[in-house]
């Protein structure tokens, strides 16, 4: 088992017996002590044994928006879904954009070689276009 699977296991551990924590706590009886401390000393070990393995894991890199995102309800495992199609969405948006400044750009030219045809032709000749559009 690597480290980084070591560590996800005992951060399981850790989230699973801090649930159960909050079950014993909402609805304490005082004989139910005994298995509040224990559910306590579990806890406490498994943050030693994960302290103790921290220097073996690699330095990992969360970006800030991932915290964001769990913070606002989000899914971890679905974030980069999330991110790709932010992604393609304003991709599609910018072509549109690009493909209307070309547009435009061809009328644009096309209106200029109406009336003012000699000095678009020296500014095709200079750009090496020999295009009308």
């Amino acid at each position: 088992m690597s480290s980084l699977e070591h560590l996800e296991s005992q951060l399981e551990m850790l989230i699973e017996n801090l649930r159960q924590l909050g079950i014993i706590v909402s609805d304490f009886q005082p004989q139910g002590q005994t298995v509040l401390n224990t559910k306590i000393n579990q806890i406490v070990s498994s943050l030693r044994e994960i302290d103790t393995h921290k220097d073996q894991i690699p330095d990992i890199q969360v970006p800030l928006e991932v915290f964001n995102y769990i913070d606002q309800g989000g899914n971890p495992q679905i974030f980069i879904k999330d991110c790709m199609e932010k992604a393609l969405n304003k991709n599609e948006l910018l072509k549109g954009k690009i493909d209307a400044y070309k547009r435009f750009k061809a009328i644009l030219l096309i209106e200029l070689s109406k009336v003012f045809p000699n000095e678009m032709a020296k500014y095709r000749a200079i750009r090496g276009d020999e295009r009308t559009s």
